[in-house]
């Protein structure tokens, strides 16, 4: 019997890259995946395909973050599909891209990084919570970047900074509960979507120089630290942020 044997897991934002890689690994490891999409349809689609010919459990849910009825729109889905079971491991990934450095971002891009960044997540959980079984697992994903100085991330690092905040508190909040709250975060990982962005001329050289296991990301690899996070073995670890970067911007490599 696998780990997650048995469980329900919602991931966010689950329709590709990091996403879809989680969901795939749970589901992989047992457990029955809510797969959430905003806008990409047809992503999440393929990711329920590929989870059920490796023969596990999923189902897609459809609802796009930032609005005023985001949340119950993805837990009439999510109830609807679970049919009356309880949910196991929450997933927070889906979050909006950085809008640009300070001197260029527009109020309505920084109302959009916070409302799809911040608020989604806070409000997922607190609607998650009543379905959540004791003993169960809260994982968000975060970013190095509230690591680094990075002027053109300035408003994207103040959102996910604001959820490792909110994992810890919520941690010491939930605990008594035994459901346990921590964030994951990635460096620089190369996905499907965002393999354009890696092909300009010497980034991923710099990068991976810059990186202490000298390699970008990928997918799989965030993605075993969050099903690693919502297993048994992580019991005795809340309220924590888990750096999955690889070591980007340890200090200079001699």
């Amino acid at each position: 019997m696998t780990d997650s044997a048995g469980k329900t897991a919602l991931v966010t934002g689950a329709s590709r890259g990091i996403g879809r890689a989680i969901a795939a690994r749970l589901a992989a490891k047992g457990a029955m995946v809510a797969v959430h999409f905003g806008t990409d349809e047809d992503g999440a689609k393929a990711t329920v395909e590929e989870i059920e010919r490796g023969g596990g459990t999923a189902f897609a849910v459809g609802a796009e973050l930032g609005g005023d009825d985001d949340v119950e729109t993805l837990f009439a889905g999510v109830e609807a599909g679970l049919g009356g079971r309880p949910l196991d491991i929450l997933v927070n990934n889906a979050a909006a891209p950085p809008a640009g450095p300070m001197g260029v971002t527009t109020r309505a891009e920084f109302d959009r990084l916070f409302a799809v960044n911040v608020r989604a997540p806070y409000f997922i959980i607190q609607r998650a919570l009543p379905l959540l079984r004791d003993g169960g697992r809260i994982v968000t994903i975060s970013s190095v970047a509230t690591r680094m100085a990075n002027p053109g991330q300035t408003s994207f690092a103040m959102t996910k900074g604001a959820v490792e905040t909110m994992g810890m508190t919520l941690a010491n909040e939930l605990g008594t509960r035994g459901i346990t709250v921590n964030a994951v975060a990635p460096g620089a990982t190369r996905t499907a979507s965002n393999t354009s962005v890696f092909e300009a001329p010497g980034l991923a050289e710099l990068i991976a120089a810059s990186t202490a296991l000298d390699r970008l990301g990928g997918p799989d690899d965030v993605a075993d630290v969050v099903v690693f996070l919502a297993s048994d073995a992580a019991r005795w670890i809340t309220g924590q942020v888990i750096d999955a970067s690889g070591g980007l911007f340890l200090g200079p490599r001699a």
